[in-house]
């Protein structure tokens, strides 16, 4: 069971450990709580009774038109218990009833948003997998 959270209330960087797995220069749990201090919108999804964060989500919106959701993480043992759907469910409720809310994700992941009521669109990005962003 866990429970959901829209602050940073009783959450370090201790609390935030077993995300980004796969990435060539994960952030470290310091830099991830600074980036869910610093975003426009996160939920987070934490054990029941306990400190750990186990899922959460971060959008950056410019509160008229449109909003993007940035990370999805939850921790591998975790999945496949609607943990995501819920954060993504909540996010939405978060950023409001925006003209856009955008997503962009790796193509393995698309029938999970999919399920959620997003529809497929075009996006481009740009990936440094060589460098550390924001200085962690």
């Amino acid at each position: 069971m866990v429970t959901f959270q829209t602050d940073l209330e009783a959450v370090s960087a201790s609390d935030l450990e077993g995300f980004f797995g796969g990435w060539l220069n994960p952030p470290p749990p310091e830099a991830l709580l600074r980036l869910l201090g610093e975003t426009d919108h996160s939920v987070l999804a934490r054990e029941s009774g306990g400190t750990r964060v186990v899922g959460f989500v971060t959008a950056l919106s410019d509160r008229v038109l449109s909003a993007y959701i940035s990370l999805l993480e939850v921790a591998p043992e975790y999945r496949h218990q609607g943990i995501g759907s819920e954060l993504v469910r909540r996010i939405l409720d978060e950023v409001g009833d925006l003209y856009m809310v955008d997503a962009v994700c790796d193509p393995e992941v698309v029938p999970f948003y999919s399920r959620l009521g997003f529809t497929r669109a075009t996006a481009v990005s740009v990936r440094r997998y060589d460098k550390q962003a924001g200085g962690y």
